[in-house]
Protein backbone atom coordinates (compact mmCIF):
# COMPACT_ATOMS: atom_id res chain seq x y z
CA UNK A 1 0.00 0.00 0.00
CA UNK A 2 2.93 2.66 0.85
CA UNK A 3 4.21 1.63 -3.09
CA UNK A 4 0.78 3.20 -4.23
CA UNK A 5 1.28 5.81 -1.86
CA UNK A 6 4.67 6.93 -2.75
CA UNK A 7 3.39 7.10 -6.51
CA UNK A 8 3.34 3.48 -8.03
CA UNK A 9 0.45 2.72 -10.09
CA UNK A 10 1.14 0.23 -12.24
CA UNK A 11 1.30 -3.50 -11.02
CA UNK A 12 5.25 -3.78 -12.04
CA UNK A 13 5.78 -0.20 -10.91
CA UNK A 14 4.22 -1.45 -7.58
CA UNK A 15 6.21 -5.27 -7.86
CA UNK A 16 9.35 -2.93 -8.61
CA UNK A 17 8.75 -0.41 -5.29
CA UNK A 18 8.74 -3.56 -3.10
CA UNK A 19 11.95 -5.74 -2.48
CA UNK A 20 11.21 -9.13 -2.05
CA UNK A 21 7.68 -9.43 -3.46
CA UNK A 22 6.89 -11.55 -6.35
CA UNK A 23 4.04 -11.38 -8.47
CA UNK A 24 1.44 -13.78 -6.93
CA UNK A 25 1.94 -11.74 -3.72
CA UNK A 26 1.70 -8.80 -5.21
CA UNK A 27 -1.60 -10.19 -6.71
CA UNK A 28 -3.04 -11.24 -3.74
CA UNK A 29 -2.40 -8.67 -1.49
CA UNK A 30 -4.01 -6.14 -3.91
CA UNK A 31 -6.87 -8.40 -4.41
CA UNK A 32 -7.29 -8.00 -0.29
CA UNK A 33 -6.91 -4.32 -0.51
CA UNK A 34 -8.93 -3.91 -2.87
CA UNK A 35 -11.68 -5.62 -1.19
CA UNK A 36 -11.05 -3.89 2.06
CA UNK A 37 -11.75 -0.70 0.73
CA UNK A 38 -8.14 0.66 0.56
CA UNK A 39 -7.28 0.36 -2.85
CA UNK A 40 -8.72 0.98 -6.18
CA UNK A 41 -8.27 -0.96 -9.42
CA UNK A 42 -8.81 0.67 -12.67
CA UNK A 43 -8.78 -1.69 -16.16
CA UNK A 44 -7.68 0.69 -18.87
CA UNK A 45 -9.27 -0.82 -22.10
CA UNK A 46 -5.60 0.10 -24.12
CA UNK A 47 -3.74 -2.55 -26.12
CA UNK A 48 -2.45 -4.36 -24.04
CA UNK A 49 -5.24 -3.73 -21.45
CA UNK A 50 -3.08 -1.77 -18.91
CA UNK A 51 -4.33 -1.82 -14.81
CA UNK A 52 -3.62 0.87 -12.39
CA UNK A 53 -4.07 1.17 -8.88
CA UNK A 54 -4.81 3.98 -6.41
CA UNK A 55 -5.26 4.54 -2.69
CA UNK A 56 -9.16 5.14 -1.94
CA UNK A 57 -9.74 8.12 0.59
CA UNK A 58 -9.92 5.08 3.57
CA UNK A 59 -6.54 4.56 2.41
CA UNK A 60 -5.14 7.68 2.17
CA UNK A 61 -6.14 8.20 5.48
CA UNK A 62 -4.78 5.13 6.69
CA UNK A 63 -1.45 5.95 5.16
CA UNK A 64 -1.69 9.56 7.44
CA UNK A 65 -2.71 8.03 10.47
CA UNK A 66 0.17 5.27 10.25
CA UNK A 67 2.75 7.99 9.59
CA UNK A 68 3.35 8.48 13.10
CA UNK A 69 3.84 5.28 14.39
CA UNK A 70 6.42 4.57 11.25
CA UNK A 71 8.33 7.40 12.29
CA UNK A 72 8.21 6.46 16.08
CA UNK A 73 9.63 3.08 14.30
CA UNK A 74 12.19 4.82 12.78
CA UNK A 75 13.76 6.35 15.77
CA UNK A 76 12.89 3.78 18.06
CA UNK A 77 12.99 0.22 15.95
CA UNK A 78 16.65 -0.38 17.66
CA UNK A 79 15.18 -0.06 20.90
CA UNK A 80 12.10 -2.33 20.99
CA UNK A 81 14.35 -5.14 19.02
CA UNK A 82 16.89 -4.98 21.88
CA UNK A 83 13.75 -5.82 24.61
CA UNK A 84 12.60 -8.27 21.88
CA UNK A 85 15.93 -10.28 21.76
CA UNK A 86 16.39 -10.13 25.40
CA UNK A 87 13.15 -11.45 26.37
CA UNK A 88 13.55 -14.40 24.25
Amino acid sequence: MLAIGRGAHRFSAIVAAVDGLSDRMAAQRLRELEAAGLVERRVIPSTPVQVRYRLTQAGLELIQALQPLTAWSHRWGDLARGAAERSA
